[in-house]
């Protein structure tokens, strides 16, 4: 399953005003636990295909972005619920732990 590759200027309608949650994954090309967390981030997808949306935003191509959302670090996992943030993870997690995170707030 591929994951859809978003920009800034998608990010409003495609994650702010979209009526499912989403999980985000803001990533670069040359982040080894980024690449370590891609293959959670594909199993989560096809999981919770159709309860949450997974997109995936490149930190370089959308710099922008990536500071108005506060993004310090790569690999960032976001979960928005009616256009508001209500977790992030920043870092390489275990699958385990990223559901144990998400999951109180995924129907």
């Amino acid at each position: 399953m591929e994951i859809s590759k978003i920009n800034a200027h998608a990010f409003q309608t495609e994650v702010l005003e979209w009526h499912q949650p989403v999980l985000v994954d803001f990533t670069a090309v040359w982040c080894g636990p980024c690449k370590m967390l891609d293959p959670i981030v594909k199993q989560l997808a096809q999981e919770w295909d159709g309860k949450v949306k997974v997109l995936k935003v490149d930190v370089d191509d959308n710099q922008d972005l990536a500071i108005s959302l506060n993004i310090l670090g790569v690999p960032t996992l976001m979960l928005f619920i009616n256009g508001q943030l209500v977790h992030r993870i920043s870092g390489y997690q275990p699958k385990d732990k990223i559901l144990r995170q998400f999951k109180p707030y995924i129907a």
